[in-house]
């Protein structure tokens, strides 16, 4: 495993770097005090785990994390700093971990012993979405079943818009690019009588020429995300509702 470690502080990067070497031995570690040789190293090295100080000239952790994301976005990010207040925005960045200085190897051990429990976000509603990844809706932890592709994909786009009322016309152009009414119908029947089945028919709701998802009646990842839920954005990995063409995640 190539490991990478940064801070622009030598005596800080030779601990951290005698730290990991006890924690993970056997693995190849790349130490730059310098944030810009470490970028230009990662354009050579594939590396699978990046230990990075947050408070760095030229370009802080952050930056550098999202940058490695972008060259190899399997990378595992783990954010070493001394300042507290900068959880949220690591996160952000999509880091897998957070540990505060100084670097034990206790707090290293458990941090990486973390990497590999999958992160779970806890739930209170019985209709539970995931929009990270591929979108999938499940009810009580036990995916929906919908007769057809489309229905799923038609609750997927209203729960993409967050609660708005839909019009059927928007509808039709969103899954065909033109006018199927019939169509429409028979997947919103199809919701309708899946989310009946297990008792929670009052999530969708048709009105006039108009759909909406009662979006207080749903736990969803991507709404965890924007209210600040620490495992929700640690758990976005770049990918949102993949399979449609549509979607588009904005991180406020």
């Amino acid at each position: 495993m190539n490991i990478l470690l940064t801070d622009d502080e030598q005596l800080q990067l030779l601990r951290l770097k005698n730290t990991v070497e006890k924690v993970l031995p056997g693995n190849d570690l790349f130490a730059f005090d310098n944030p810009v040789a470490a970028l230009e190293e990662a354009q050579k090295t594939k590396f699978d785990l990046a230990l990075l100080d947050i408070e760095m000239p030229e370009i802080n952790g952050i930056q550098l994390a999202r940058k490695l994301k972008t060259i190899a976005p399997q990378t595992k990010i783990i954010f070493v700093t001394a300042y507290d207040n900068y959880a949220l925005e690591a996160f952000k960045a999509h880091a897998s971990g957070y540990v505060s200085k100084p670097v034990t190897e206790k707090k290293l051990r458990d941090e990486i012993e973390e990497l590999s429990r999958p992160i779970q976000i806890a739930s209170s509603k019985r209709i539970q979405v995931k929009c990270f990844g591929n979108f999938e809706i499940f009810c009580d932890g036990a995916p929906l079943k919908f007769k057809r592709s489309k229905s799923k994909e038609l609750i997927a786009y209203l729960i993409d818009r967050e609660g708005s009322a839909i019009s059927v016309n928007e509808l039709n152009a969103v899954l065909w690019e033109e006018d199927h009414p019939s169509y429409l119908r028979n997947l919103i029947s199809d919701i309708q009588q899946t989310l009946k089945k297990v008792g929670c028919e009052d999530v969708f709701v048709k009105r006039h020429n108009e759909c909406y998802i009662d979006i207080s009646k749903i736990d969803c990842d991507a709404y965890e995300f924007k209210n600040n839920n620490p495992d929700a954005i640690r758990s976005f990995r770049g990918q949102y509702m993949f399979q449609y063409s549509w979607a588009m995640f904005v991180d406020d």
